[in-house]
């Protein structure tokens, strides 16, 4: 049992609202932040609201929110008024439109004569028939389809409806990855292809190029309509544009070069040529007048927030010092891996799971702003195949609330390095919470164990569902570990720690067994203690979990309670008739036998954790790593089955990681993405029993050692610079 119901839920820090001893503080908080959104308006797709958006939470949740009906009544007066000043100050939008070329009947039919022949003729000059693949090759970008109408749908175009893509506000490109053009990972556009064929993408592949990490290589095009309120401004440009004169005429203009936007060019449309690969930029340059409204709006903008912060904030300066160094440093490792991943919109790998969950999302949000419910709710399958089905409805709410950006998850992302620094101070004490979430994040040695914060950026930016199934997942062991015990009537916290529970298992069903257990033990413990209320709140909030099976029943009339792809072969490498048959080859000594041999290679990946490191030409590596990681599971076997002196939920944690280390042994363990969370859970145990155990068996089994560590000047200073951190941001 997890012990006495009085301390079933104690430990060395709790979670920020837990900690303010007030349930409505952690609303008001949202409720803050959500004014905020307000003032800066949906959806967020610039990277500067965004930033300011992030500033804005921190000071929220570092501080402390008024509860005065007076100061909120004025707040919501602040944002209100800001909100209709900068609508007042907009300046008439500029109508654009863009899509993929491929030469086909619905773009000969749709654009202009002039814009089409040019574009075609690109075409044929940059891909000859000679080079492209046939419409039989799977793959083939001809077998795929050609786009259906001129102008693509953009998820910008949720607030505002416009006469083509989107409505902007400016226009200003030199890298079509920043123009943030979301048709380029519609699910139509699945191509395998590479150059000098048609191809979706380059990669630049050295360590240092997250700046300029990905080239777009599809073929497309950009057009603008000119409002009347630009003529005096200047677009420059580089490349090819058609401009459109008199009798709806196309000029071709070549080079690098600018002309002034005259009465002649109100309303009128200029397309850029894109189908050679990094030739296009254009910069729309407002007149004066146009500048000085845009500025205005800006410092609107800035005045709501601070009055919305002067008006209902306390603010802790100290407090927030911590959340901007992790922060910081996540935007600087995401910065240096994949910059896109900060505001931009890359173009996610043919056959990749990315590029199936934005697609099939964005067709999701199409159906939803067409009023298909029904049609959205199917979520592009009958049945679920495709892993969890989850990550496909956040697209489509993302694309609502960021537009054609993938902010939403990163936001997620970011949340990670605070999810991580709370579960180290549950069982740590703080300059050991604060050293490991520094090396979490900032020294990627962890990728060798699973446990460093580039990875899961890494897989999220490539468009995966692992990450964030497994910071839901750490959410909910936060939220229902730090419940508070004595306490017979937190429904809450209970029904929030099984909702995020079911909601990681509709992200990525591969984290039930670990939430099965955690989940588990938790209603144990509530059953033992007779919290009635809190077993009502676990049973409700994970309710949720169920609605995968109602899907597969209403669209594709079969009982499937997850997805029908967990026996596929190429995932499910270790069935049990493979042991069974493994086990055979081993009785006839056939040490060659496919199953014998199966059985090695998982097991090896699986002690090699998610370093994904070849037994050639890394044997000496992977053999002290195999030796590492036998050892780890070996201490979180002992925490957790024979660890009586250790806290209760840590061993909870640990039989959690457990389950979740057998799901390697029947699934593919050489897929590393699939057990970050595992190696994760594993790596919180082992810190722990070290810091409790382990230092005092090395003290006592090598003083001299210890001590020469111990007064070494890279550990003090790590340990004076540890300590100042900790006092400024107390």
């Amino acid at each position: 049992m997890l012990g006495k119901c009085e301390l079933a839920g104690s430990g060395s820090v709790a979670m920020t609202v837990a900690r303010e001893g007030n349930a409505g503080a952690g609303w008001r908080k949202v409720f803050a932040l959500l004014l905020g959104v307000v003032a800066v308006g949906l959806p967020v797709n610039d990277i500067s609201d965004y930033a300011l958006l992030i500033i804005l939470t921190v000071i929220i949740f570092c501080g402390e929110v008024s509860a005065s009906p007076r100061a909120w009544a004025a707040a919501v007066a602040i944002v209100v008024a800001g909100a209709v000043v900068q609508a007042l100050l907009s300046p008439p939008r500029i109508e654009e439109g863009h899509n993929v070329f491929l030469p086909g009947p619905a773009l000969e039919q749709s654009l202009p004569s002039d814009v089409y022949r040019h574009l075609a003729r690109e075409f044929e000059a940059q891909y000859p028939p000679a080079q492209r693949c046939g419409p039989t090759v799977a793959g083939c970008w001809q077998q795929a389809g050609v786009p259906d109408r001129a102008f693509a749908f953009s998820a910008d175009s949720v607030w505002r409806a416009p006469v083509y893509s989107r409505s902007v506000s400016a226009v200003d490109f030199s890298d079509p990855v920043w123009l943030r053009l979301g048709f380029i990972n519609e699910h139509r556009y699945n191509w395998y292809t590479q150059y000098p064929d048609v191809h979706r993408a380059d990669r630049e592949r050295g360590a240092l190029m997250g700046l300029k990490r990905w080239h777009l290589a599809m073929p497309w095009y950009e057009m603008i309509r000119v409002p009347a309120a630009l003529i005096g401004g200047e677009l420059c440009w580089s490349g090819t544009i058609m401009w459109e004169g008199e009798g709806e005429r196309f000029t071709p203009l070549s080079g690098k070069t600018c002309r002034t936007i005259e009465s002649a060019d109100a309303n009128r449309r200029i397309f850029g040529i894109a189908v050679r690969p990094d030739t296009l930029s254009m910069q729309l340059k407002p007149p004066l007048s146009v500048s000085l409204l845009n500025f205005g709006r800006g410092l609107v903008l800035l005045a709501a927030v601070f009055g919305l912060v002067a008006t209902l904030v306390r603010l802790n300066a100290r407090r927030t010092i911590l959340p901007f160094v992790l922060i910081g440093l996540s935007v600087f490792i995401i910065a240096a891996d994949d910059a896109s991943f900060l505001g931009g919109v890359r173009p996610f790998d043919g056959g990749d799971d990315g590029l199936y969950y934005d697609g099939v999302g964005r067709v999701i949000l199409q159906k939803l702003l067409a009023g298909n419910f029904y049609g959205a709710l199917e979520g592009g399958e009958k049945v679920f195949y495709y892993g969890g089905p989850g990550l496909r409805y956040f697209r489509a709410v993302e694309h609502i609330l960021f537009g054609e950006s993938y902010l939403g998850y990163l936001s997620i992302i970011l949340l990670l390095p605070f999810l991580a620094y709370f579960l180290f101070r549950r069982f740590l004490p703080e300059n050991w919470s604060l050293a490991l979430i520094i090396l979490f994040v900032a020294v990627p040695i962890g990728v060798l164990f699973g446990t460093t914060f580039v990875q899961y950026e890494r897989t999220a930016s490539r468009g995966f569902a692992d990450p964030m199934a497994y910071i839901l997942f750490i959410a909910a062991l936060l939220t229902l570990t730090n419940a508070n015990w004595a306490s017979r009537g937190n429904f809450t916290s209970a029904f929030f720690g099984a909702l995020l529970l079911a909601l990681a298992i509709f992200v990525k069903p591969i984290v039930a067994p670990g939430a099965a257990v955690l989940l588990g033990g938790v209603g144990i413990a509530a059953l033992y203690c007779r919290q009635w209320t809190r077993v009502a709140g676990l049973c409700t909030g994970f309710l949720p979990v169920f609605s995968m099976a109602l899907h597969n029943w209403i669209y594709g009339d079969v009982f499937v309670l997850f997805s029908i792809n967990a026996d596929h072969p190429a995932v499910l490498v270790m069935p049990p008739s493979s042991y069974v048959a493994a086990l055979h080859e081993l009785m006839r000594l056939d040490l060659s036998g496919e199953h014998l041999n199966r059985l090695a290679t998982n097991l090896t990946s699986w002690l090699t954790g998610p370093s994904e490191l070849a037994w050639r030409p890394y044997a000496p590596l992977v053999l002290v790593l195999i030796a590492l990681h036998a050892a780890s599971l070996t201490i979180l076997a002992y925490v957790t089955i024979w660890g009586r002196a250790f806290d209760p939920w840590l061993r909870l944690i640990g039989a959690s990681a457990l389950a979740q280390h057998v799901v390697a042994l029947f699934y593919t363990a050489a897929t590393a993405r699939y057990h970050f969370l595992t190696w994760f859970l594993t790596t919180v145990v082992v810190i722990v029993w070290f810091q409790r155990v382990g230092i005092e068996h090395l003290k006592h089994r090598y003083p001299a050692l210890v001590r020469r560590f111990a007064v070494h000047p890279w550990s003090r200073r790590l340990a004076s610079g540890l300590d100042r951190l900790q006092k400024v941001s107390a």
